[in-house]
């Protein structure tokens, strides 16, 4: 339904963040990764998710898709709810999360509040095939910091089409000659070239 707001923080929290938009103040709420991330900003752009209860509408919002696209794998799994995917987002952050469904890492998991040692070993189980046919790496890949532009280049290129894998590698190829200012339509463009190449 809402795919991101963008506007001037009016208040913000480590747990919460109200963005006013179009005269409209958005409240959202946030993982400490994102926190840390828009701590110092007064304007920002974060993805987000609606999700509805019986008796609530949530939204929650991300500094990048990456984290966005995180953030609904770990709801997917059996007892695993948004505040609990908010927790492990919290404590860990994405490469970590990755990394420990990847490696079978049930600890870090067990050390959120919240997940016990059952929950742990069933979101690995669940996620690990997932990310694998993903393409591992493509929630977390390295990235120049706030460079929204490459989040947003990566997002349209599996929107047209390409497997996420193809994508981010196209993506990991442009990082050392493309500019911190290059558009979103220039980061497209080249990874466009790279995979027609």
């Amino acid at each position: 339904m809402y795919a991101y707001v963008s506007g001037t923080i009016t208040l913000k929290t480590p747990t919460m963040v109200v963005i006013e938009s179009g005269g409209v103040g958005y409240e959202l709420q946030i993982s400490l990764y994102t926190y840390g991330k828009i701590e110092q900003l007064k304007q920002v752009k974060l993805w987000t998710q609606l999700i509805v209860r019986e008796d609530s509408h949530t939204l929650f919002g991300f500094h990048d898709p990456e984290e966005r696209v995180l953030f609904n794998y770990l709801i997917s799994v059996s007892g695993i709810g948004p505040n609990t995917a908010r927790l492990i987002l919290s404590g860990m952050s994405p490469a970590d999360v990755e990394s420990a469904i990847l490696t079978e890492d049930e600890i870090s998991f067990k050390r959120v509040k919240g997940v016990g040692p059952k929950t742990a070993k069933r979101l690995i189980i669940d996620l690990k095939d997932k990310l694998i046919r993903a393409g591992a790496g493509i929630l977390t890949i390295p990235a120049r910091p706030d460079n929204t532009a490459r989040s947003e280049a990566l997002s349209a290129l599996i929107a047209l089409g390409y497997p996420s894998a193809q994508a981010q590698k196209a993506i990991a190829g442009l990082n050392a000659r493309m500019k911190d200012n290059d558009d979103t339509e220039s980061w497209v463009k080249a990874a466009l070239q790279e995979l027609v190449g």
